[in-house]
């Protein structure tokens, strides 16, 4: 009715049926290739997917689980190191000052030293509670003063030392040798008294004393929170594994830190130091002069009880005010 063929409509309509059947099964093939690829890089991702979800919740297990093992070990070298550091024994204060003395050889020394103390008073002529003061002083103040005194140096030079040391032990560590070993080397090469604290590391290990337990009594004989780092480090690391080397590392640039920021505070704190010690040493001082100057004029305080308390109020009040400028120049950190 419009003017057109049907057979020509129908052979139209037929070649497009006939061209997409050839392109239908030459391209059957692809399009299936390309949709089994699909599937495939689908499927790879998930499983990628998969694998990277279950890595990061290992790691975060490991993680926890490592951490949790970091706690109870803190907790269990904080529980011991809280019962055995409530009350230092003399024997104890003895060993951190490096002594191979007895209470009972340290006991016979105070008395006597005391009662040579006392006796030089006496014969001085002092009155008897001077003497008694002397014997006071001279068997319970200088003795244990000196002990005090001793332990102080001695842990000054372990600090001085000690990082070096653990150099020593980080090097020997990435070369490959054994803990045992670099224990070793620093306890034949070091200084003093680092040498002969890890020889008494070393004999105690051999004695069949864990590791760690060896280790942690460098903190009783060294009672330095450095020494106790140490401790912890090699603690946890021998119950929950990692890399020794770097954490020993990291511990060294710890402890020199610490080592400079000690002696900023010493350079900082040099001049309020010396002139508490002028200020300290003043009246003393001016007391001699005068003396020797004009000795009566000083006579009434050594001779007059009235003077002998003025000496005692004035002698009370100097320790106080020198008591409270070293604790004010005194920093802990």
């Amino acid at each position: 009715m419009f003017g057109f063929d049907v057979n020509i409509i129908a052979f139209v309509g037929l070649t497009v049926i006939a061209a997409g059947a050839v392109a239908y099964t030459f391209l059957f093939d692809r399009v299936s290739n390309e949709n089994t690829q699909e599937k495939r890089i689908r499927n790879i991702r998930g499983i990628d997917e998969k694998k990277a979800y279950n890595a990061d919740l290992s790691k975060a297990e490991d993680s926890a689980k490592r951490r949790q093992i970091m706690q109870k070990s803190l907790q269990d070298l904080e529980e011991k190191n809280g019962k055995k550091g409530k009350k230092i024994t003399l024997n104890q204060q003895f060993k951190q000052a490096g002594w191979k003395i007895g209470s009972k050889e340290f006991y016979i020394f105070s008395a006597i030293f005391g009662f040579v103390l006392a006796a030089g008073a006496f014969i001085v002529g002092a009155p008897i509670y001077v003497v008694g003061a002397a014997w006071v002083l001279g068997t319970l103040g200088l003795p244990r003063w000196f002990v005090g005194f001793s332990i102080k140096r001695r842990m000054n030079k372990f600090l001085q030392e000690f990082p070096n040391s653990v150099d020593v032990i980080v090097r020997g560590i990435k070369s490959g040798l054994p803990l045992n070993d670099c224990l070793g080397i620093v306890a034949n090469e070091s200084k003093e008294p680092v040498a002969s604290e890890f020889r008494k590391i070393l004999d105690t290990q051999k004695m069949g004393v864990p590791m760690t337990e060896a280790i942690m009594k460098l903190y009783q004989n060294v009672p330095l929170t450095e020494a106790n780092f140490f401790g912890i480090v090699i603690a946890i690391q021998q119950s929950a594994g990692g890399n020794l080397s770097e954490a020993l590392g990291n511990l060294s640039n710890v402890l020199r830190q610490r080592k400079a920021m000690k002696a900023k505070i010493q350079a900082m704190s040099a001049e309020a130091k010396a002139s508490g010690g002028i200020i300290g040493a003043l009246p003393i001082i001016v007391a001699l002069l005068v003396y020797l100057t004009t000795p009566e004029y000083l006579v009434p305080l050594v001779t007059h009880p009235t003077g002998n308390l003025i000496l005692l109020g004035s002698a009370v009040w100097m320790s106080m005010g020198v008591m409270v400028m070293k604790t004010m120049i005194n920093f802990d950190f």
